[in-house]
C-alpha cells in the first residue's frame, strides 16, 4: 500500500510526524492511500486510539483526508508539500518570467523612508503597552479606504496579506469548516487553508472576478467563509467589476452570517476602480497590502473589518508578535505621505506590458487573460508539455498546477519586467509550444 515507506512511531505525535515528514519529502505521494487505523495499530504495536489520534492530527493539519469506508489518503495537494515547490528550476541563460515579482525599477527607494522613521523612533521611542497601530498610518489608511468606498471599521496591522488572512480565518473558523476560494487562485492561500485544518470549496473565476453562481453554490453547500481578490487576482489578473460586485452582493445578502475576506493586494499597481463588497455580511475583513507597490520586504498589510473580527485579530496578535514594528509602519507613512510613488504611472506601465503580450498572443491565435496586476494567464491543453517546451525555447513560465484545484490547465507569465523587444519572441515561443506536434498527430 505504501511501497517501501514504513510509518513509524509509538505515540500519536510520532506517527503523525512520520507521515508528514514522508509527504514533505515526496516519499508518500498526493493521493496515496494510508493503512486502515487498526491495521497500522497492529503493525506498530500500539492502541488503535493512538493511530486514530495521529490521523486526526494529520487531517487538522491538512495533510490527509478521510472519506468514510474508503479510508484515509494523502491530500491531492497536501499543505506540507507547498505549492512553491511546484516550480520550474531556471537554468542559466533562460529568461525567468515565472516569479510573480514586481519590477524593482518601479519600486520606490526605501532608505529615506526608513531613515526618517528611525529618526522619529530616536525622538519618540516605542515602548511596551503603546498603541499597536501608528496613528498617522491609521489616518492615511482610513483616508485611502474611504476614497475607495470601504465601510468604516477599526484598523489592525499585520505582516502581509497572508498573515492577516490567516489571523482572520483563525478568529472565526474551526478545523473542518469550509472556505470558498477562487480557482485558479493564489497558491499560498490554497496551501494555507488546509494547513489550518479547513476545507476548500473552489469557486470559478473569469475576467470580472469570482462567478456569482459558483459562490452561491459554495455557500449553499455550507461554506462558512469566502475569500475574494478584488483586483490583480493571481494568477488570472481578474478584477471585480461593478456588475459582478452587484451580483456577488445579492448572493451575500442571502448568507449574512458567512465570513467575507477581501484581498486588495493590487492597491497602488492597478488603474481599475475598486468595487468592495465589505459590509454586506455581519463578519467581514478587508485587507490592503503594500507589498506589490512599495516592496515585498516591507511585510505590512492593513486590515479593517467589523469590530468583533478586528478585536479578535488584535487580541491574538498581542499574544504572539505583539505588533508590527512601528519603524516599519512609520516608513510606510513616509512613503504614502510624501507621495514618492507615482501609482498612476506604475499601474500604466504594468497595464502596457500585459496588453502588449496579450495582443501579440491574440495575433498568433492564442487566448490570454490579464485585466490587472503583474501576470498574464494563458489556458493550455497540457501545461506540463507547454512549460517543458518553453523552457527548451529559453523561457521559464509558471505551471498552472501551482494555482489550480479543479480549474482547467494553464500557465502564468509574469510581465512586470518584460521588455518591449522581448514580447514578439515570447509570443512566438508560446504559440509554438501550444501548436499540435506533427509527429503526435501522425497516424
Amino acid at each position: 500500500m505504501l511501497g517501501e515507506y514504513r510509518i513509524e512511531g509509538r505515540r500519536a505525535s510520532e506517527i503523525a510526524a512520520s507521515v508528514e515528514s514522508a509527504v514533505g519529502a515526496g516519499e508518500l505521494a498526493p493521493g496515496q492511500l494510508l493503512p486502515p487505523m487498526r491495521e497500522l495499530a497492529v503493525d506498530l504495536g500500539v492502541n488503535p486510539n493512538t493511530v486514530a489520534a495521529a490521523y486526526r492530527t494529520l487531517r487538522e493539519r491538512g495533510v490527509i483526508e478521510t472519506a468514510g469506508r474508503r479510508g484515509s489518503r494523502v491530500r491531492s495537494k497536501p499543505a506540507t508539500t507547498g505549492r512553491e515547490y511546484i516550480r520550474v528550476e531556471v537554468p542559466e541563460g533562460v529568461r525567468n518570467v515565472a516569479n510573480g515579482n514586481p519590477d524593482p525599477a518601479l519600486l520606490p527607494p526605501l532608505a529615506p523612508a526608513f531613515a526618517a522613521a528611525a529618526e522619529q523612533g530616536d525622538r519618540e521611542p516605542v515602548l511596551y503597552g503603546e498603541a499597536t497601530v501608528d496613528p498617522e498610518l491609521a489616518r492615511l489608511a482610513r483616508e485611502s479606504l474611504d476614497a475607495d468606498g470601504v465601510p468604516q471599521g477599526p484598523l489592525a496591522v499585520a505582516s502581509g496579506s497572508l498573515d492577516m488572512i490567516e489571523r482572520v480565518l483563525a478568529a472565526h473558523l474551526k478545523p473542518g469548516d469550509t472556505v470558498a476560494v477562487e480557482d485558479p487562485g493564489w497558491g499560498s492561500l490554497l496551501d494555507l487553508v488546509p494547513a489550518l485544518g479547513l476545507r476548500i470549496a473552489p469557486v470559478g473565476v473569469d475576467d470580472e472576478g469570482p462567478r456569482a453562481d459558483d459562490v452561491r453554490k459554495a455557500l449553499e453547500s455550507g461554506a462558512r467563509a469566502l475569500i475574494i481578490t478584488d483586483r490583480a487576482q493571481n494568477p488570472t489578473g481578474a478584477s471585480v467589476t461593478a456588475t459582478r460586485a452587484r451580483a456577488l452582493r445579492a448572493v451575500l445578502e442571502d448568507h449574512p452570517d458567512i465570513l467575507l475576506i477581501e484581498d486588495d493586494h493590487g492597491h497602488g499597481i492597478v488603474d481599475l476602480p475598486l468595487h468592495p463588497l465589505a459590509g454586506v455580511t455581519r463578519r467581514w475583513a478587508f485587507v490592503r497590502s503594500v507589498a506589490k507597490a512599495y516592496g515585498p520586504d516591507l511585510r505590512l498589510a492593513v486590515l479593517t473589518g467589523d469590530e468583533v473580527t478586528v478585536d479578535r485579530v488584535h487580541g491574538r496578535h498581542r499574544l504572539g508578535p505583539g505588533w508590527v514594528s512601528r519603524i516599519t509602519q512609520r516608513a510606510v507613512v513616509h512613503l504614502w505621505a510624501e507621495g514618492v510613488l507615482d501609482t498612476v504611472e506604475v499601474a500604466a506601465a504594468y497595464r502596457e506590458r500585459r496588453d502588449r503580450l496579450i495582443g501579440a498572443l491574440a495575433e498568433r491565435g492564442v487566448g490570454a487573460h490579464g485585466r490587472s496586476g503583474l501576470n498574464v494567464w494563458i489556458p493550455v491543453p497540457d501545461e506540463t508539455g507547454a512549460v517543458s517546451r518553453l523552457l527548451h525555447a529559453g523561457w521559464a513560465v509558471s505551471p498552472g498546477a501551482r494555482f489550480r484545484m479543479s480549474a482547467p490547465q494553464g500557465i502564468r507569465v509574469t510581465v512586470s519586467t518584460l521588455a518591449t523587444t522581448e514580447v514578439p519572441h515570447l509570443a512566438d515561443a508560446i504559440a509554438r509550444a501550444l501548436s499540435p506536434s506533427p509527429t503526435r498527430n501522425h497516424v
